[in-house]
């Protein structure tokens, strides 16, 4: 797609309506995940020898890494509205199933219930396949702004996540119990906001005029993923302006190789970005990090601190003159966030928390800055069905990272006895 048709005629409406649903649908892929994350500190005293900020992200990884493999392979025949739907479905059934277990067993440890609890884990990786790159997908032959505002809202699911963490925390500190009535309330909260996120998937979205346009546009462009979304928004055949379906010219595109081939500069990047990261956030954070004067608290800060400064950094971009778009230039920063290892080792062993905590802001600010440029940049240029498929992949590669990040994870636990 030309660059010079990015932009949606005036007369459609809907664009801000539009980014206020991205951010609350970024929200909810990853809201009941940084929920589970987020209490920590209960599923550290429930299953105090089952290390769970590792064990559950380590099993958590590879059912997303999986699941979005087979579907970014298969990313041109898949119903994107079903399987959009299919992951936020599943991301309202699996917390609910965690609020239940957690009642059924009268918030005991144990084998049998943290067994239940990596079962859930492993299908909130699936659902996430679905949705973040189902999501990123189809967001990415529509306007920048719109994959920003969902970017942001994955990063907003931690910070409001680490927000409500802190208050149920300090309502049910002094209380007996107080962390697993903290705990319960967490995801009662979270299995509403999933079932928030259906609805509006479901009916609010699709019918948004700016969103039937693009859809339409990319239908026009030989995609057949928005054919459902179509329908469910009313457009069942295209325009008159509409091109022919049939036209080798229209239908031709990229397959995914040539796609992978021309932006791999931007996969890696994405695979370095969060291979750092998720080597540092949450399992070192969580577990590495010494005591110190907060107590009970100090993790808690410093995974909040990380949610609200990648947040933060997902709207730097908006600033144009803060966007880095140079593929050069990108690579060079990314590739100079390795220095945060040796910083973080140090910190824990000499630093104290101030040093920390400023240490873990920077890292979440970069991720969320860089994240945003890679993922607003790589779709220029490119078909709707192309730009569709190529938001797959590099989320795929997102992922990809992920698990590299979570593996590597598990080496700041050398020499300490277990």
């Amino acid at each position: 797609m030309a660059e010079g048709n990015t932009s949606a005629p005036v007369r459609l409406e809907g664009k801000y309506g539009a980014m206020l649903v991205c951010w609350v649908l970024g929200n909810g892929c990853l809201f009941s995940w940084n929920s589970m994350l987020t209490i920590q500190d209960y599923y550290i005293a429930l299953f105090p020898n089952y290390h769970p900020s590792r064990v559950l992200t380590l099993i958590y990884q590879p059912f997303a890494l999986g699941t979005l493999a087979i579907l970014a392979y298969n990313e041109a025949k898949i119903n994107t509205r079903k399987r959009n739907l299919f992951g936020y479905t599943l991301f309202f059934i699996a917390t609910f199933i965690v609020l239940v277990l957690d009642l059924a067993t009268s918030g005991k440890g144990g084998l049998g219930s943290f067994i239940g609890i990596c079962v859930i884990s492993g299908a909130f990786g699936v659902a996430d396949a679905h949705v973040q790159g189902g999501m990123i997908g189809d967001l990415s032959f529509m306007l920048p702004e719109f994959l920003q505002s969902f970017l942001a809202g994955l990063a907003a699911s931690g910070a409001l996540t680490s927000s409500l963490r802190l208050i149920t925390k300090a309502a049910f500190d002094n209380s007996q119990d107080g962390l697993r009535k903290g705990a319960i309330l967490f995801f009662a909260v979270s299995t509403l906001f999933e079932l928030l996120c259906v609805l509006l998937y479901a009916f609010v979205f699709p019918k948004l005029p700016i969103v039937k346009y693009y859809r339409a546009k990319a239908a026009s462009e030989g995609s057949k993923t928005v054919a459902s979304d179509l329908a469910a928004a009313g457009v069942y055949k295209q325009g008159p302006e509409t091109k022919d379906e049939h036209d080798p010219q229209q239908v031709e595109r990229l397959n995914n190789k040539e796609l992978l081939l021309q932006n791999i500069d931007y996969a890696i990047d994405l695979f370095l970005i969060y291979a750092l990261t998720l080597s540092i956030f949450p399992g070192f954070l969580s577990e590495d990090t010494g005591s110190h004067n907060l107590g009970s608290w100090y993790a808690l800060v410093l995974i909040a601190m990380y949610n609200v400064w990648d947040l933060i950094g997902r709207y730097i971009p908006l600033i144009k003159c803060l966007k880095l778009e140079s593929r050069k230039g990108l690579m060079v920063v990314i590739l100079l966030r390795s220095l945060f290892v040796p910083a973080f080792y140090f910190t824990a062993k000499y630093g104290d928390q101030g040093w920390m905590i400023m240490l873990t802001s920077l890292l979440g600010v970069s991720n969320g800055h860089l994240t945003v440029c890679v993922l607003t940049c790589a779709p220029k240029g490119y078909k709707g069905p192309e730009q569709n498929a190529l938001g797959n992949l590099l989320v795929l590669f997102l992922l990809g990272g992920i698990f590299a990040g979570v593996t590597l994870d598990w080496l700041w636990l050398i020499g300490k006895g277990w």
